[in-house]
């Protein structure tokens, strides 16, 4: 891997951490596709730290379990824009 995209991804997996963001606001952040952050956060991540990998995992799980939960709230708030 180029020393370039190692160093992104050490940087993308600090803010996750640090910041309990999501894969798209990671995305914002570094201007890169959410593609991208997904793949360098699934899988080169493993390959150049494997501890920080495990952190970014949990991270990662916790807004899969919490998505459903935003989606919801986003559509109330949508719905309440609407009525006004």
């Amino acid at each position: 891997m180029k020393k370039e995209i190692v160093l992104r991804v050490l940087k993308e997996a600090d803010f996750i951490i640090e910041n309990n963001s999501t894969i798209r606001e990671v995305a914002k952040v570094f201007g890169v596709s959410k593609s991208t952050v997904h793949f360098d956060l699934k899988f080169r991540l493993f390959v150049a730290n494997k501890s920080m990998w495990e952190k970014v995992r949990k991270v990662l799980e916790n807004n899969l379990e919490q998505r459903h939960i935003r989606g919801g709230i986003a559509t109330r708030e949508k719905y309440k824009k609407l009525k006004k």
